[in-house]
């Protein structure tokens, strides 16, 4: 019980495989993937800081370390199916929210409570830090769908998943995202042009949208 039941728990998003069900050439772990977006996360502030951006770090580091905690209860859903509606979305939202607030509740210590709440909430919203998230989130469906086209799998889904995380990012106004386009983004091209896949044409259009 208690603190002991949460970090036993953070076993198991080792064990939950992002995009399921699909022939990849590299698994990906839930607890791989939210270290990777607190790394984005990390660049992608100081870039916001250098165009004089105030960034909450310790909300940064808080929210995105933990933004897919609530997977633990219902696994890890593809973007395509939890996004195919607003609806959808928001009902999935509630079952996750609902579940993380039963855990909390039954395990965490009363006195630790607000702060369990506080972590493990839904971080992205408008405030510079859950932009980062979203952008930091979309950043490793864009390189984890990469390493599957320029090795030339033909698996659909992750022509979406690069193609939608694109669209994505693209929309969010911030300094980051403008350096991600132009200068992080020419190397992914750069670097897929050997691939089977034309991802020159799919990162095009994905922009022009």
């Amino acid at each position: 019980m208690g603190i002991h039941t949460y970090f036993q728990s953070l076993n198991d998003l080792e064990r939950i495989i992002r995009c399921p069900g699909k022939f990849k050439f590299e698994e990906h772990s839930v607890s791989a993937h939210s270290w990777k977006v607190v790394q984005y996360a990390k660049t992608l502030a100081d870039i916001e800081e250098q165009h004089g951006v105030t960034v909450d770090w310790k909300k940064l580091y808080e929210i995105t370390s933990s933004h897919d905690y609530g997977e633990i209860f219902i696994g890890d859903i593809k973007t395509p199916v939890k996004h195919y509606s607003l609806e959808l979305r928001s009902m999935l939202q509630k079952v996750e929210e609902g579940m993380v607030e039963h855990f909390i509740e039954e395990h965490i210590p009363e006195e630790l409570q607000p702060i369990f709440r506080r972590q493990l909430r839904e971080g992205k919203d408008d405030s510079i830090e859950g932009l980062i998230l979203e952008v930091a989130d979309k950043m490793d469906q864009v390189y984890e769908a990469f390493a599957e086209l320029r090795r030339g799998n033909t698996e659909k889904e992750f022509i979406t998943m690069y193609r939608e995380a694109l669209i994505k990012i693209k929309k969010i106004r911030l300094h980051c995202v403008d350096y991600f386009l132009n200068n992080i983004l020419p190397d992914i091209v750069i670097e897929g042009a050997q691939s089977p896949i034309d991802i020159r044409k799919i990162t095009n259009e994905a922009l022009a949208l």
